[in-house]
């Protein structure tokens, strides 16, 4: 060994390793069958997440005031229902309706439209998106008619 190959090596404190420790054929099977195992483990964990995920499938231009929830699970609906209208109401939107179905698994909020409706619809769909006790949400009015497609008058040019 080199003078300043030595010198180096108590300088910083390194030593050579003896051997290399062989692996067994038990050792690598269980080595592989925990690589298995932890990447059956993280694709489990990222489709929980995806499913845990508010998929933002509402489209601003759809917004006319109403919005249908559906909760994951329905014992909890009178709190989720406050904590919707404590959050509407720091905001500053004015609830027109709210309604929940029997079981309550499925709630509705009927907001009054304001000066900018695009810009309401980002708040309460970024809101609603976050809530975790929720399953899915729309915006949608309910017990509103669909607009009726206009006939052109049947007349001669």
């Amino acid at each position: 060994m080199s003078k300043f190959k030595k010198m180096y090596k108590e300088w910083f404190g390194l030593k050579e390793q003896a051997s290399i420790p062989k692996l067994s054929d038990d050792d690598v099977d269980r080595m592989s069958q925990m690589a298995d195992q932890a990447e059956r483990l993280k694709s489990a964990l990222t489709m929980e997440e995806e499913l845990q995920e508010a998929q933002l499938v509402n489209n601003i231009t759809d917004y006319q005031g109403g919005v249908q929830y559906i909760l994951r699970d329905p014992a909890q609906a009178e709190q989720v229902a406050e904590t919707i209208k404590q959050w509407t109401t720091k905001k500053g939107f004015t609830i027109v309706k709210h309604s929940k179905s029997k079981t309550g698994k499925l709630g509705y909020f009927y907001f009054r439209l304001g000066q900018d409706p695009g810009t309401e619809a980002q708040k309460i769909q970024g809101y609603f998106s976050q809530l975790p006790e929720l399953k899915h949400f729309r915006f949608n009015v309910v017990n509103q008619q669909p607009p009726q497609p206009t006939r052109r008058p049947q007349g001669k040019i």
